[in-house]
């Protein structure tokens, strides 16, 4: 993690109440999310995720896709689960 990292958590704490962030993560916030009716979430990107993986854990694309689809997008934390961007390139 690097300071930019601790920036956006020490925003996010600030800034969202309640708000819900991985650990390990950090470098991935890309902001927060919000909707009538719900309140402000934490946004990563998902791309970012993985090449956090990758880089940190040694996993393969395949595996770090796998890994992050099931123990973070698919888990269902409550109101505050984050939710993860996929950001089109044109």
């Amino acid at each position: 993690m690097n300071k930019e990292g601790d920036d956006k958590v020490a925003w996010v704490n600030d800034n969202i109440e309640s708000a819900l962030i991985y650990d390990g993560f950090n470098d991935a916030i890309i902001g927060f999310s919000e909707r009538m009716g719900r309140s402000p979430i934490v946004a990563y990107d998902r791309d970012k995720c993985i090449d956090i993986l990758m880089e940190r854990d040694g996993m393969t694309y395949e595996q770090a896709d796998e890994y992050l689809e099931v123990n973070y997008i698919g888990a269902w934390v409550g109101e505050e689960t984050p939710e993860f961007i996929t950001l089109m390139s044109l």
